[in-house]
């Protein structure tokens, strides 16, 4: 068994190594939008989320289990601008150590107007992005569990298309008796098949980890979790308070790049059939810096109910005044 965890950290290692850290392109970046409700109102990024929901295994192929049983998942996001996003998910148990899903997410941007080199218009198109994706997770030992997804990912802007291929790799060690979740994970290895032009477009690699911890005695349960993690600066710009009287300053201190790394969470989960939960992302409140940032910028918030064989779940940001995202899932267990 201890060969077997080397082995499989070693192959998460090397596939990292293999990768190109420095890219900062921001292609692909819908990968990185969560498709679960538990998850959003957590601050949009966890990967030790321990809970009785296909739509969390999303965040990491290894929190799918042959403890979620069959299940049916459904997810629908009204996010920034026009963009609708939704998706459906099912997972099923593979014997008594493994288990198997299949999803497919739709990323819809609204109608745009299409022109010529002129700026005459001349019609309208809707982009977006199809994303399909397998999962097979398998238990290590008693604690440990592995898991991987690949993902066929489609991009269909007006006349220009493209498809890529990318890999998740996952680790989750749980410890039921102080109730602890460790996670590591590698998103997006992988790369294009079909350019939509000459430009060959990168995929958003990410390491992420996350710690995820549950107070003895009582209903509250915290979650850390560090993504970003395969560069170290991310700087950024403050603009003041709008006004234009201050001058653009650039962020890049130590302390501002080890918060935009970092995203914290908190939930109240009296019983296993409700939560409520709050998150906060840094990166995502000084990303909206020069977007008119309100004081809830970077807060997230979420709950859920399960009523016998179903689960529902809503979550609320504001990333910016002038946007207000909403997500709902569902969850049926069959």
């Amino acid at each position: 068994m201890k060969r077997n965890v080397i082995a499989f950290i070693v192959a998460i290692l090397s596939a990292v190594n293999a990768s190109a850290f420095d890219d900062v392109s921001t292609a692909y970046s819908f990968l990185d939008i969560t498709s679960s409700s538990h998850v959003y109102g957590l601050g949009g990024v966890n990967v030790s989320l321990i809970d009785d929901d296909i739509n969390i295994v999303e965040q990491n192929p290894a929190l799918l289990g042959p403890e979620l049983g069959s299940q049916l998942g459904v997810n629908y996001m009204r996010y920034i601008g026009s963009s609708n996003f939704a998706g459906v998910k099912y997972g099923h148990s593979a014997g008594t150590h493994g288990a198997w899903a299949a999803s497919m997410q739709y990323f819809g941007y609204g109608e745009m107007k299409s022109t010529d080199v002129t700026g005459s218009v001349t019609g309208t198109f809707s982009p977006k992005d199809i994303c399909f994706s397998g999962t097979y997770s398998h238990d290590i030992t008693t604690a440990l569990r592995g898991g991987v997804t690949l993902k066929g990912i489609y991009s269909d802007y007006e006349a220009y298309s493209a498809f890529a291929l990318a890999v998740d790799l996952g680790l989750n060690y749980y410890d039921g008796d102080n109730d602890m979740s460790l996670s590591l994970v590698v998103t997006n290895l992988g790369g294009q098949l079909k350019r939509f032009n000459e430009v060959y477009e990168r995929l958003p690699v990410d390491v992420r980890i996350g710690w995820s911890q549950g107070l003895h005695g009582l209903p509250f349960r915290l979650s850390i979790t560090a993504w970003n993690l395969t560069r170290w600066h991310l700087p950024y710009y403050d603009t003041g308070d709008g006004t234009g009287h201050d001058s653009v300053k650039l962020k890049d201190s130590f302390m501002s790049n080890l918060l935009r790394h970092l995203v914290f969470a908190g939930e109240y989960e009296p019983n296993e059939n409700f939560y409520i939960g709050i998150g906060y992302n840094y990166k995502t409140r000084t990303d909206m810096n020069t977007y008119s940032r309100n004081f809830f910028s970077g807060f997230s918030i979420g709950s859920g109910i399960r009523v016998r064989q179903f689960g529902i779940g809503a979550a609320l940001a504001q990333p910016h005044v002038g946007a207000m995202t909403f997500m709902f899932n569902l969850a049926m267990r069959l």
